[in-house]
């Protein structure tokens, strides 16, 4: 490809004022030399000035429909310009930009009527107490038929498809959430991998009724999550009642001085109670989805309702004599579908989502190539976006407050800028082009990626592999967790000679889908790597901030991912796609009890390692700590995260569990009152 012109980038609009203060500091990283030791002292040095910046509250938590968010991208570009990048973006400058959904806001009107075949016969279902519009859904007015389609479920392995012997085109289509067989550890949907897994997701239900066609969707909670989760609330209440009482009998009689390990055990028992207790004061068996759970809408979502169990049991049982109980039953016996039209049934829905739109940028900048592998592409990449003041994504539930996100993803965001700065004054070597990108949208579902990718730069054909930067700021015992190390049969000895140079230990991960851009890159057939030192108990919360970043380890991550560059960049033959089957996750979820812990994913140790947990859950309350490893749940020994998540769904909300950690050579025995399931 010919060189790229240059251009100047336009000066930002800076309209808040808080933002003007930062106008020096901004001259002052701009204006660092960029060669050799004269770059403005160490390293270290560069890194937390430019990470500060970015994870600054002036920065506003970088998130969609911000300034802070373009600040951020007029930064960049003026660093890969100081740097000697060419601007690589759409219109000649370091921008390539898109539109995106900021929020979606509830309007009116939002109704829902249930019309049977008798005259005059019609159910007006009162919006807000018992039903909800979804903001995942779109807006519009439909009348048509109701179609019973179970779960919603489309699914080749198992073999289970909910569509196949009804017509849902142009009709209001019932669906229950989760999946069948729950209660059963060889349910269909049982796989301790995913419990459940794609199968469950609100959105892919939403995806299969689209796709055939249909006009409007009304969710349903499954009958198992809550009922049974109350049920055993209820039992564990009773139980903890009676265990209160068994040990009020132990104490003494009025005078005496009661034995310690009695008051000791009265106070257990009683604090479990009160846990119990509050968790039933909380519990709705069958609570309505809130605006806003689930993510925004898009453009062409259909409408989609969720109302309460007792609105679908009227419709249900006055069209086909079965409630939706009775129902779930039939499909959990047989195994089967049983998606069945509701004869003479019709919903008039109408909703009213607004989508609010914002246009925000990916930042491009390239390096050409020179000689015979010239024509070829190295992408680099890093997202610059995180969640702003919070709301969806955020795991501080109802705080509006700036989420830094110094760790994610500020940290791979810096170690782009250094990496940009150690190849731009490169000249005259024989190698691949780098492109470097700065993602944004990637919060909201990849989105920057998708649209490079959608419409790329640069020819993906020519694209040879795609480096990916995603929270590399938390480095804890040299362990560096690398996402796609299958993807090419070249990175398996690529990466290891790097990695001992910077003492690091690789924690090798063979997948090349998984929650971050490179996602994007490797389901256009092109290899990739993920870097990630980690979650911990500031993912996604407020509390990510520039003074919790290892700067000494991110210096060594950047070091070793130069070498990686280098070698892609230079190596004769290119990485060879390897397709690479499943996908990593970070967080796990489904119907299982919750636990608040926070999986080490970089640990290559026996049991389950935890990076942290969460504040307030029931393993802080346990005394469960950061770095403790969890080897028994209940009788269950627990090897690894799969054999705690197995083992977790055995039991229920509110049942006191005994779990053995070890905390560094010591077993330590605790019991945990397990919390409803999240979600």
């Amino acid at each position: 490809m010919p060189m790229l012109p240059r251009t100047v980038a336009a000066a930002p609009s800076y309209r808040n004022p808080r933002l003007l203060l930062l106008l020096p500091l901004l001259a002052l990283a701009l204006s660092t030399p960029l060669s050799g030791e004269e770059r403005g002292g160490s390293t270290a040095a560069r890194l937390q000035l430019d990470l500060g910046i970015l994870a600054s509250d002036d920065f506003e938590g970088r998130g969609i429909g911000t300034q802070g968010l373009d600040l951020a991208a007029e930064f960049i570009a003026e660093h890969f310009a100081k740097s000697g990048l060419q601007p690589a973006g759409t219109g000649g400058d370091a921008f390539q930009p898109f539109q995106a959904l900021d929020r979606t806001e509830l309007a009116e009107p939002n109704r829902l009527a249930l019309i049977g075949p008798e005259a005059g016969l019609r159910i007006d279902v009162a919006h807000g107490s018992s039903f909800q519009t979804c903001s995942f859904g779109g807006s519009g007015s439909i009348v048509a038929p109701i179609v019973f389609v179970g779960y919603g479920i489309d699914s080749q392995t198992p073999a289970f498809d909910e569509f196949a012997d009804v017509d849902v085109q142009g009709k209001v289509v019932l669906i229950l959430r989760r999946v069948p067989q729950q209660d059963r550890q060889d349910g269909l949907f049982s796989d301790p991998h995913t419990g459940g897994g794609r199968a469950a997701e609100l959105r892919t239900k939403i995806s299969n009724a689209s796709r055939r066609g249909a006009a409007a969707v009304l969710l349903v909670n499954d009958g198992y999550t809550g009922q049974s989760s109350s049920e055993q609330l209820k039992a564990q209440l009773q139980k903890a009642e009676q265990d209160v009482l068994e040990a009020a009998r132990a104490l003494p009689a009025v005078g005496e001085t009661p034995p310690g390990d009695v008051l000791q055990l009265l106070a257990e028992k009683s604090a479990h109670l009160r846990r119990i207790q509050a968790l039933i004061a909380a519990d709705d068996p069958d609570p309505l989805i809130e605006f806003g759970y689930g993510g925004p809408t898009r453009e062409d979502a259909i409408p989609v309702i969720h109302i309460r169990r007792s609105v679908a049991d009227l419709l249900l049982k006055a069209a086909t004599g079965e409630s939706l109980a009775s129902l779930e039953r039939t499909i959990d016996e047989t195994g089967k579908p049983a998606s069945r039209l509701l004869d003479g049934w019709t919903a008039d829905v109408e909703t009213a989502v607004h989508a609010k739109m914002v246009d925000i940028r990916n930042v491009l900048g390239v390096i050409e190539g020179s000689g015979p592998l010239a024509d070829e592409t190295v992408v680099i990449g890093a997202h610059y976006d995180h969640l702003g003041f919070g709301g969806d994504g955020s795991l501080a539930a109802g705080v509006h407050e700036v989420h830094n996100g110094a760790d994610d993803n500020a940290s791979g965001t810096t170690a782009l800028l250094e990496l940009a700065r150690r190849f731009g004054g490169r000249n005259g070597e024989s190698r691949r082009r780098l492109l470097f990108i700065a993602f944004t949208g990637e919060e909201r579902g990849l989105l920057g990626s998708a649209a490079y990718v959608n419409s790329p730069q640069l020819p993906l054909e020519s694209t040879v592999a795609m480096i990916n930067l995603d929270m590399v700021g938390r480095l804890t015992d040299d362990a560096l967790t690398v996402f796609g190390a299958e993807t090419a049969p070249q990175w398996n000895d690529w990466l290891d000679e790097p990695a001992a140079k910077q003492s690091l230990k690789l924690v090798k991960k063979p997948e090349g889908f998984g929650p971050s851009d490179h996602s994007s890159f490797y389901a256009k057939r092109i290899p990739v790597l993920h870097l990630f030192t980690g979650v911990h108990s500031d993912y996604h919360r407020p509390t990510d901030t520039a003074e919790k970043i290892n700067y000494e380890g991110l210096e060594r991550i950047i070091a070793f991912t130069e070498e990686i560059i280098e070698r892609t960049a230079t190596s004769p033959d290119r990485p060879t796609y390897a397709e690479v089957a499943g996908r990593a996750e970070l967080a796990r979820s489904g119907s299982r009890p919750y636990f608040g812990s926070i999986p080490d994913y970089s640990s290559t140790k026996k049991g389950y390692v935890l990076q942290g947990v969460s504040p307030g859950g029931p393993a802080e309350q346990a005394g469960i700590q950061a770095g403790d490893v969890l080897i028994k749940l209940g009788d269950q020994a627990i090897a690894d995260v799969n054999d705690f998540d197995l083992a977790l769904r055995r039991f229920s909300a509110g049942q006191e569990v005994d779990v053995v950690v070890l905390r560094g050579e010591e077993e330590v025995a605790l019991k945990v009152t397990l919390g409803r399931p999240r979600g």
